[in-house]
Parts: structure tokens; sequence; C-alpha cells
């Protein structure tokens, strides 16, 4: 498999920022986000019509650029696409739409609600008796703060959700917290978890393999306050 470099990913991100600031919400998903496509999930560019292949949601759909960028890198959208980012010709909105954007499975943009869309897909995988393919849905511990995520959590857990795995970029920006960190609050609901340095790629990377096929898991990727 090929893999993208931090070079040539800073490049292609620097086409979607043409001048503009970015945040820190878009840079703390970066590394998350490559070793998703470069090294865990099984789509390609031919398959994203395929029954069997992985899905991968952005709940987190403000930190886009980035994702955007990976796209590009892996060949789902033209490069080109890139530097009309949010004109007003692009199909490449400020948030991802799975209408206009190849490879994206789910249109994000009110917070909170990715994970519940991924509990529903991976239940109606499970349905189908499709045990191949998993879930994977990135958001941001700020997220959980959202009264469905709990629902989600707690759902997925009593029901065993093992096609499941939910990436909580945490730079300890959520309101409330939780007793024990991010990862508690899944474990307490019957899911497996780990957390990692959020940009420590080989640590991601055994995180995001490391689930049991029994229970959805969760993988919690620390950075830096402010990031």
């Amino acid at each position: 498999m090929t893999t993208t470099t931090a070079t040539e990913l800073a490049a292609l991100l620097e086409r979607v920022r043409a001048g503009r600031d970015f945040g820190a919400n878009v840079y703390s998903t970066l590394d998350v986000l490559q070793v998703l496509y470069d090294r865990v999930l099984r789509i390609t560019p031919a398959t994203v019509a395929d029954p069997d292949r992985d899905r991968f949601l952005l709940s987190k759909g403000h930190a886009v650029a980035g994702y955007y960028a990976l796209l590009a890198a892996r060949g789902f959208v033209p490069v080109e696409w890139l530097d009309d980012q949010g004109g007003p010709a692009s199909r490449l909105g400020d948030h991802p739409d799975r209408t206009l954007v190849p490879g994206v499975e789910i249109g994000s943009g009110s917070l909170g609600h990715g994970l519940g869309l991924g509990v529903g897909t991976a239940l109606g995988l499970r349905a189908q008796g499709r045990t191949l393919p998993r879930v994977y849905v990135l958001l941001g511990d700020a997220e959980l703060d959202e009264g469905a995520n709990h629902e989600a959590i707690a759902y997925a857990g009593a029901t065993g959700l093992g096609n499941l795995t939910a990436i909580v970029v945490d730079n300890r920006s959520a309101t409330h917290g939780w007793p024990g960190g991010a990862a508690s609050r899944f474990t307490v609901n019957g899911w497996t978890a780990a957390t990692v340095d959020g940009h420590d790629h080989d640590a991601l990377h055994a995180a995001l393999t490391g689930h049991d096929h029994h229970r959805p898991h969760v993988v919690v990727a620390a950075v830096t306050d402010g990031e």
C-alpha cells in the first residue's frame, strides 16, 4: 500500500488553505486521517460503491480541510478541486457533502450526529450479514457533550456492535469532561478502548486495529490543549 508523506499532505493542505487561517481543529486530525487512509481503511477510489468496503464517517465536519487533502492524495477527488474549496461552484464545501464528493459517506454539519449515524450504519451492515466491513467515526471530544452521543454509546455497547470503531480527538475542550477521561465513558458501556498520542502513527495504527470483533471499540487520540 502506498503512503502519503507529511510533505505531500502539507502541500495539498496548503492548496486548500489558499492564504486562509486554519484552526487547531484541522491540524489535530491530520495524523489520525493519514493513518486511517494509508494503513487501515479498506477503500479505494475504485471501491467507493463496494458494499463490503470500510466506511469512514467524519462527524467533526468543520475539520474538513485535512479530509479533503487526504481524499486528493489517495485519488478520490482531483487535486485541482482543492484550489476552489468553498467557492461558489465548488463541490468541496466547508462541510463535506456525500452527494458531491466521491468517497464521503455522510454530510456533516451540526456536531454530535456522526456517531449515531455510525451506529446505524454498523447495524445495517450486520443486518445484511456483512461481517467484513468496519465503520470508523471520527469526532471531537466536545461532541461528547451532546446527549445523542450518550445514547449512541450506550446502544452500541448493549448490542455488541463489534464492527464499529469511534476515534475521539481529545484536546480536552469538552465542557463537562468525564471521570477517568474520555475513554471511560465508553468502557462503562461495554466498549473496548485505547488512549494514545494523537500524533504517533505507530501507536494510532496499533490502537485502530486493536478491536476484538465482539464489542465496539474507541480510540482516544490525545493531543495538546488548543490543538
